[in-house]
């Protein structure tokens, strides 16, 4: 039985790795009072995607909304957990669910609660089941895995359905030990301007704990 609030961001411990190619995550020493310095201090250094972090729509279409544009009600309110399988999410998994979702869906593949290092074979989703998602009322998909696309996607199929669709993305979450059900997300990415996405702390409260924000907006 989960206990509230339950934290689903992954720790960003040295070392976490990122996507191949990204900027390695890290935080250098800065002020040390040991040093001498009257405060401790860090530099931190890393990938806008690392670990727990939301995509803007502009990271897969160039004239996408930044993440500053993005409002951050899609990020707060009533979210549906569900345990999915792969190596492709299909939109038959919906079969079993209500016609109508929360705005915010949040897939459990089974990725670890952290990971020792990248993994490269994970659970991704179809074009048709973003689809299906969004015509069921989902404005917002999560994920446990690193990418809704895989490892070796050039095409980039999930994200473009995303993008024709409305509906964003966050990625990374760690949804280990979290059953299937109704909860209320909240899930804040670092207030960056004029970026592609950002690390996001992301966390479960109980159902009805938080006011529907996507809802309330429209």
């Amino acid at each position: 039985m989960l206990t509230f609030p339950h934290d689903l961001s992954r720790r960003l411990t040295p070392g976490h790795p990122n996507w191949p190619g990204d900027a390695p995550f890290r935080v250098n020493a800065g002020a040390r009072m040991a040093a001498g310095d009257t405060v401790n201090t860090g530099e931190l250094c890393t990938s806008t995607h690392t670990g727990t972090h939301v995509d803007a729509p502009w990271h897969y279409n160039d004239t996408g909304a930044r993440l500053d544009e993005v409002p951050l009600t899609l990020y707060l309110g009533r979210c549906q957990v569900l345990t999915v399988t792969g190596p492709l999410v299909e939109a038959s998994v919906l079969g079993a669910l209500p016609s109508a979702l929360p705005p915010r869906l949040l897939l459990h593949s089974g990725e670890p609660a952290h990971w020792d290092v990248f993994p490269e074979d994970f659970v991704a989703l179809s074009p048709a089941f973003v689809q299906a998602a969004a015509a069921r009322g989902v404005r917002l998909l999560g994920t446990d895995a690193p990418s809704v696309d895989p490892l070796t996607s050039k095409t980039l199929d999930a994200h473009a359905a995303c993008r024709d669709a409305g509906v964003f993305i966050l990625e990374g979450l760690n949804l280990s030990g979290v059953p299937d059900g109704e909860y209320d997300l909240v899930c804040l990415p670092l207030p960056l301007v004029g970026v592609d996405g950002a690390p996001a702390r992301a966390i479960l409260l109980a159902a009805g704990s938080v006011p529907d924000a996507l809802a309330l907006s429209r």
